[in-house]
């Protein structure tokens, strides 16, 4: 889980796709933080992309950089506590001109039965399950 994150945060940005009924939506995040053993991200509960996930929480995330691309798919699990949301924002200052720990709105959310594969054109690919 630690190379899964370490190449998320190397990459700046990574895609997120829920589905929308049955459209796929996809849109950019950069928040990937390890937490109690876990790979958290983190939105907001107002937004269009919390929403699908509460419909579905299957989701996938794809990254590239330096020739390589991960694909991460699994199920993500809201955490709503305090404890979590404020590691977050510790770890991403950034967010917090619009997100606080204590506000209604902020939500991290964790992925459980994760796959993740790593690939490229010259390596077979690597796959991780967390």
């Amino acid at each position: 889980m630690e190379e899964v994150q370490k190449f998320l945060k190397d990459c700046g940005v990574y895609y997120l796709a829920t589905m929308d009924g049955t459209q796929p939506r996809v849109r950019p995040f950069g928040t990937a933080e390890i937490f109690e053993g876990r790979l958290y991200i983190q939105t907001g509960k107002k937004k269009d992309v919390f929403k699908q996930i509460e419909e579905n929480d299957n989701v996938e995330l794809s990254a590239f950089k330096d020739g390589k691309w991960i694909r991460v798919s699994g199920k993500l699990v809201p955490d709503d506590r305090i404890e979590a949301k404020k590691d977050m924002l510790d770890k991403n200052p950034n967010l917090r001109r619009m997100y606080d720990e204590n506000d209604s709105n902020t939500i991290v959310l964790y992925f459980e039965s994760a796959t993740a594969t790593f690939s490229s054109f010259t390596e077979p690919p690597k796959t991780i399950k967390f």
